[in-house]
């Protein structure tokens, strides 16, 4: 009984580190943090192809250590943060010290976090997808181990939570580290040689910047998508939350191809082979497209045995399902953006993905609420803005692709 509440404790006052670190709720600085880690990969694929050796052992040198000062610098703003907002969101008196005291243990671990992320882009720079994963399956399974010994054999509570979590952050980071300490070629990496250089660093944020920014701004729209939510009262923000873990499971296979996408894109453009470049290109589409809508698929047909795993409310079934066969069943058109802007960051091109992403995700859903929500305010057509968004967003960004490979083969 004890674990339990403990480990209540200790997620609320994870969702609140949460607001601190992302940002009111809205995931601006962790997804701006995520797109950054897409820097290292496109520029270091990139190197690769180009064959440009001390270059790429410069940029991981520069990667690391950035990565490592960025996670100390976001550490301190935790801690300097933490109390002003907990008590701006209202937290309890009777649960605040248990909270800032899992926040200031939690965020020793950001640092970790920060040079996992930004270790395993370099891992997967170079086609090597499989570590990455091999860590995270690890640590998570030694951070639930911990959780349970920590707080139910050693009594620690929240601090115990909390310390799961650091040791789980830290083993992910040291065995990234670890691996590259271990290689003998252009991608060892040596603490001696730990530096931030001005031309490399300038590359990754060229392209990390614009890709943080595009993630950033999918938090703002929902802000104005869950007002509309809300409206409909509780039993439909409990169904819409419910129905969203399922679309979480099929967008990461979107996601996977599109960080297939941008590996491999930036490694033939560098060796010049624009041919296999638009083959990937394909490639990456299509099967982002298929396998994500085999899963959604999946969701469907048993939409209801997989509701009733979250929930026994029939008044919130309704709303989760209705969520899942408007949103959830066509989750294979987000490939279709996806896949366009990591081909374009792999030519270095990471602007245009942040623009158009703007204007079919927020200027365009705002329009839609505006207009057509707002002539038929029903849920299920506040729920189409989502498959709406992506088909013009896709559609955009695909011209952007087709007319920068066209003036890419006209300059070869």
């Amino acid at each position: 009984m004890y674990f339990l509440w403990y480990l209540l404790i200790g997620l609320a006052a994870g969702w609140i580190a949460s607001l601190i670190f992302k940002g009111s709720g809205s995931g601006l600085l962790v997804n701006l943090i995520v797109g950054l880690s897409v820097g290292p990969n496109a520029v270091l694929a990139l190197l690769i192809g180009q064959n440009s050796r001390d270059e790429i052992n410069r940029t991981l040198h520069t990667v690391l250590t950035f990565g490592a000062a960025l996670g100390a610098g976001l550490m301190l703003v935790g801690w300097l943060s933490a109390r002003p907002i907990l008590v701006l969101s209202g937290t309890p008196e009777s649960v605040l010290d248990e909270a800032l005291l899992y926040i200031f243990i939690y965020f020793l671990s950001i640092p970790f976090m920060v040079v996992y992320n930004f270790g395993a882009a370099v891992l997967r720079s170079y086609g090597d997808s499989r570590r990455p994963m091999y860590y995270l399956l690890l640590s998570g399974t030694v951070n639930v181990v911990l959780n349970l010994f920590l707080v139910i054999v050693m009594q620690l509570g929240v601090a115990g939570v909390a310390i799961a979590t650091v040791i789980s952050n830290v083993l992910s980071a040291v065995m990234v580290i670890t691996h590259l300490i271990r290689r003998d070629d252009d991608f060892a990496f040596r603490f001696r040689r730990m530096r931030i250089e001005k031309e490399p660093l300038l590359r990754i944020l060229q392209i990390g910047i614009p890709a943080g920014i595009q993630g950033a701004i999918f938090s703002v729209s929902n802000v104005f998508i869950q007002s509309g939510i809300n409206s409909f009262g509780e039993n439909a923000i409990a169904g819409s939350s419910l129905a969203l873990n399922f679309e979480y499971f099929t967008y990461d296979i979107a996601n996977a191809f599109a960080q297939a996408a941008v590996t491999f894109t930036s490694q033939n453009f560098g060796a010049g082979d624009i041919g296999r470049c638009k083959r990937i290109f394909r490639l990456c589409l299509l099967f982002g497209i298929v396998f994500t809508e085999i899963l959604s698929a999946v969701f469907m047909v048993w939409d209801d045995f997989f509701v009733s795993i979250y929930t026994s409310s029939s008044a919130v079934a309704v709303f989760a399902v209705s969520r899942m066969r408007h949103v959830c069943s066509l989750e294979g058109l987000t490939a279709t953006y996806e896949v366009e802007s990591a081909s374009l960051r792999g030519m270095g091109r990471s602007l245009e993905p942040a623009v158009f992403t703007i204007l079919g995700t927020v200027v365009f859903r705002l329009i839609w609420m505006a207009t057509v929500f707002r002539h038929f305010p029903t849920y299920e057509m506040l729920m189409n803005v989502y498959p709406a968004s992506w088909i013009f967003t896709g559609a955009a960004l695909l011209i952007v692709y087709v007319r920068q490979m066209r003036r890419t083969a006209r300059s070869v």
